[in-house]
């Protein structure tokens, strides 16, 4: 592995911080139906998919929590229409948990980030320095999914 300085690990830090700080949207705690959800639960939704399902192990493992603190999670979100629990097709012992299109539009409006503040942000700077940023971004995210993979 490459040596990165100090300095390039702050800058990447503080920008973040800025940028999160600057674009971060309130969590919605009502679903379109009136169902309250908490933080945490948000947090679950964020996780899961509509089409690709995650079994509740994973997704505890995901998230550092207990797996029956996570089922307990997903039997409030099941309650309220949120998540679906279905047999794994290969192995029927294993359950995989989606989203339910509810969950999904819920998750939808409980982004980290708010496009708006982010266009609003982008829509400051001069179109190439944007596309510096945007490509940059790119090479970020990437060298992300490789460290997460590792």
């Amino acid at each position: 592995m490459a040596m990165v300085a100090k300095s390039d690990v702050e800058t990447v830090l503080e920008c973040y911080v800025q940028i999160h700080l600057a674009c971060h949207a309130r969590p919605a705690t009502e679903s379109e139906g009136g169902t309250e959800i908490s933080p945490h639960q948000g947090k679950v939704l964020g996780h899961l998919q509509l089409s690709t399902g995650t079994t509740v192990l994973d997704l505890a493992r995901h998230m550092g929590v207990a797996p029956s603190t996570m089922s307990l999670t997903l039997d409030r979100l099941e309650r309220g229409g949120f998540v679906r629990r279905q047999k794994d097709d290969e192995d029927r012992r294993r359950t995989m948990i989606f989203l339910t299109p509810l969950g999904e539009r819920t998750k939808s409006r409980n982004k980290v980030l708010q496009p708006e503040l982010i266009a609003a942000m982008l829509g400051k700077l001069p179109v190439a320095r944007r596309k510096e940023v945007v490509r940059g971004m790119r090479f970020l995210m990437a060298a992300a999914a490789i460290v997460s993979s590792a």
